[in-house]
């Protein structure tokens, strides 16, 4: 005969109670709380009780000795062992296959019946042996273009899968570490009365019986009850009390009351200013009064003003278009700066090239100025034509000579200061 759980026992079940992570589900029609043996034991383990007092050995030292207290508890009814039972559901494929099989062999009733008939049909005429096998002949082809159709279907069937596939793979890739991920569907299952009642330590499942009122549950509802008595007691309150909570009253009332016409005011102003202007302006006073926020927030911002007219339409496309050509132009510039890059290139290539050539420009220019002054000292003189004694014809050659040489002096020597 089991007796009555001692304190200790009360004590250490109250703590597994609300200690032992649990999950809820139905048994037998009712809503029962479980718990899995392994956390079990864990959270003793942790507990108060597997620590020695001074001169007082531990109560759980290892997981043998957890299992065996439980099992007491478990015989004195604090709790009691459930099994797991898988819910199976009926696969549409068996289905399909019981289906064809039944269609399957209907067939071969059929054909063996079209036998029988056909060895009765064999005395008859020729010309129905002839139409038979055109209709064979018939039958062939008609086969063989369901053939051909079949092998058509399978290789749109696995082209489909392919597509699948690959955008499968995409959403994979697609995939952020901050994105939800899909929950993953978990088998279903009922709890069943279990016929051996045991504790073993592993992933056994046991319900709760035992279900003690918490000290939370039980501190509000005492309060919940001492606030009723008072406020029964309201009219053997003190005066200045009773006046007090009459003017706490009245307050709490005006604030609700003005947070109430408050809420409707804003919506006519909106609606007083939405129709004035044509429904271009949108005024919130207030916006966040109704919002789902905080007592403060709900107060913050004061307002808000959106302009929703063609102007803000075109502020947008303006917008969109200087940002068009900023890229535009960034873009032309950097294509500039590169023809302006090759020019440069091709310019110290010219240089380079055109260093080694120098001297013989140089002559061909000197030889030109040359011909020039000879052809203006020619006309210079004008006497082409007249008599001219041979003293005045020494003085003009010794005069020329003397140019000349001066002449190639000259340019002799920023030839010599270039190289």
């Amino acid at each position: 005969e089991v007796g009555e759980p001692f304190k200790e026992e009360k004590a250490v079940a109250k703590y597994l109670r609300f200690n032992c992570p649990t999950k809820s589900t139905n048994m037998m029609g009712h809503r029962v709380d479980y718990f899995i043996a392994s956390k079990a034991v864990d959270c003793l383990l942790d507990s108060k009780w597997a620590k020695a007092k001074k001169g007082e050995e531990a109560l759980f030292t290892t997981r043998e000795s957890v299992v065996d207290y439980c099992n007491r508890l478990l015989k004195k009814q604090f709790f009691h062992r459930a099994l797991k039972v898988m819910k199976m559901k009926p696969d549409k494929e068996t289905k399909k296959e019981k289906e064809r099989g039944k269609a399957e062999s209907g067939k071969e009733e059929e054909k063996k019946s079209k036998k029988e008939s056909g060895k009765d049909e064999k005395t008859k005429k020729e010309k129905e042996k002839e139409r038979g096998k055109a209709e064979s002949g018939k039958e062939e082809e008609k086969k063989s273009k369901k053939e051909s159709g079949k092998d058509e279907k399978t290789k749109k069937e696995k082209e489909k899968e392919k597509k699948r596939d690959g955008e499968k793979e995409e959403c994979k890739k697609d995939e952020t570490p901050g994105t939800p991920k899909k929950k993953e569907t978990k088998r279903k299952f009922k709890l069943e009365p279990h016929e051996d009642q045991v504790f073993l330590d592993g992933n056994e499942v046991y319900v709760w019986i035992y279900d003690p009122v918490h000290f939370k549950t039980f501190a509000m509802g005492l309060v919940l009850v001492i606030a009723v008595i008072a406020a029964t007691l309201f009219p053997l309150w003190p005066a200045e009390m009773r006046v007090g909570v009459y003017y706490l009253s009245v307050g709490a009332g005006c604030f609700v009351a003005s947070i109430l016409l408050l809420a409707v005011a804003r919506c006519i102003l909106f609606l007083i200013i939405w129709l004035i202007t044509g429904g271009r302006h949108h005024f919130w006073f207030l916006p966040n009064l109704t919002a789902d926020v905080g007592f403060i927030d709900s107060f913050r911002p004061l307002y808000t003003h959106e302009y929703k007219g063609p102007k803000a339409d075109l502020k947008k496309e303006e917008k969109s278009e200087s940002k068009k050509q900023q890229k535009y132009d960034s873009e032309e510039k950097s294509d500039s700066e590169k023809k302006e890059d090759d020019d440069g290139k091709t310019e110290a290539t010219r240089n380079s090239g055109t260093d080694g050539s120098g001297g013989e420009r140089h002559s061909d220019t000197d030889s030109d100025r040359r011909e020039d002054d000879r052809s203006q000292h020619s006309s210079g003189n004008g006497n082409d034509f007249e008599m001219i004694t041979k003293e005045e014809l020494e003085q003009q050659t010794d005069e020329g000579d003397c140019e000349e040489e001066e002449e190639e002096d000259t340019e002799s020597r920023p030839s010599h200061e270039k190289s």
